[in-house]
């Protein structure tokens, strides 16, 4: 998006320049999938699309908003922030809440906010959001947050006023990442180091579903509560337990296995995805591509039939590039029931895939397939 454009378009709205302009990517994650609200560990990257703001003070206690994307404005004063009925408003008041809640004073500001993540497809528009606000607003009024701050900032914005217990990976690759790079991120310490993404002879395609099952908020929290009810049960004989980070496979069998065969299971994907996760850094570090794409194609039928957060669709792409010999690897991505799969594709192969699967995929579920083409890319950052 060009800057002109934006500045422009803020103008037009509030009949006054903008101060600065910012923006925050949506990310991807190559894999290790749900575990970052259980202690984990996450390789996700900022990608080559993002929200923009556009942001300038004012001399009230007012806030002003425009969503571009549902052409809408918004309107509140920071003496009353509290969630709001009109749903992407809360991503930006979560942020304003959780800067009044550390202390920092800040004055009324207009705020336009536009991207090109596409909504619902998993690629957290919603942190990108969180973050684009959190960065401008930290730069606007000089608060002095570092960036690990601003993802902690966006997660919590989230969990009070979306809803969603999310863990910190989404917020923390939209700020953090590195071009060219994917974060192995310890999501307890939040420790991190950047690996080069050196795909070789492949790269990275999004097949998008274009679908979002109304469960999905729902089945992601319900999921956290039952990783929360099998630590409770480890830490009956295992105190020094902290969250599923530190269950082994056989503390699991002895201490949850007989008391609820879902929570038992739902527990070993999350010890069992961390496991994979090493595996694949370790061949990604070694340039092994094909063993990283297996550990890829094992992550989705846990996903799908242990952890239970895929669906028909998401199932299907899977399935059908498993027996395409140019696909090293694919799986779904994100929270699940619908978005985006990821898949390890040979270079230049990608868009004739996406146009022999579209119409397959048309007639089963009646509805388009789009090919999403991305690179690693920078985290958040002033534009203008």
């Amino acid at each position: 998006m060009e800057t002109l454009q934006l500045r422009n378009r803020f103008e037009e709205v509030f009949g006054i320049a903008p101060d600065l302009l910012a923006k925050s990517p949506g990310r991807i994650n190559i894999i290790g999938e749900h575990t970052d609200y259980n202690e984990g560990f996450v390789l996700p990257t900022a990608i080559d699309k993002a929200i923009y703001v556009a942001v300038g003070k004012r001399e009230d206690t007012r806030i002003h908003l425009f969503a571009e994307d549902f052409k809408e404005g918004f309107e509140t004063d920071l003496k009353d922030i509290k969630p709001s009925e009109v749903g992407w408003a809360n991503y930006i008041l979560g942020v304003v809440h959780q800067i009044q809640e550390r202390g920092k004073v800040i004055s009324g500001f207009n705020l336009y906010v536009d991207g090109d993540v596409p909504l619902g497809a998993g690629l957290s528009s919603s942190a990108a959001v969180e973050c684009a606000a959190g960065f401008a607003l930290n730069e606007l009024f000089g608060l002095s947050f570092d960036r690990k701050d601003i993802a902690r900032i966006g997660q919590l914005a989230e969990h009070t006023y979306a809803g969603v217990k999310c863990g910190i990976m989404d917020q923390f690759a939209s700020v953090l990442s590195k071009k060219g790079h994917v974060i192995r991120l310890d999501c307890r310490s939040l420790d991190f180091v950047y690996v080069p993404l050196e795909l070789g002879d492949y790269e990275i395609v999004l097949f998008n579903t274009h679908v979002k099952h109304s469960l999905a908020s729902s089945a992601y929290n319900n999921r956290r509560t039952l990783c929360e009810q099998g630590v409770s049960w480890v830490r009956e004989k295992y105190p020094e337990v902290r969250s599923l980070r530190d269950v082994t496979l056989d503390m699991l069998d002895e201490t949850v296995r007989s008391r609820d065969e879902d929570t038992y299971v739902k527990c070993r994907y999350v010890i069992q995805e961390n496991e994979r996760l090493n595996r694949a850094c370790r061949a990604l570090e070694c340039g092994d591509i094909e063993e990283l794409g297996k550990q890829m194609f094992l992550t989705h039928q846990a996903l799908s039939t242990e952890y239970e957060v895929s669906c028909a669709e998401l199932d299907f792409l899977v399935d059908y590039v498993t027996q395409v010999p140019q696909v090293v690897g694919a799986r779904m991505m994100g929270g699940g029931f619908g978005g985006c799969t990821i898949n390890i594709i040979a270079k230049g192969y990608g868009k004739a895939l996406a146009d022999q699967i579209a119409p397959l995929y048309k007639e089963k579920f009646g509805l388009e397939l789009e090919g999403i083409f991305v690179h690693a890319d920078e985290g958040a950052r002033i534009i203008a």
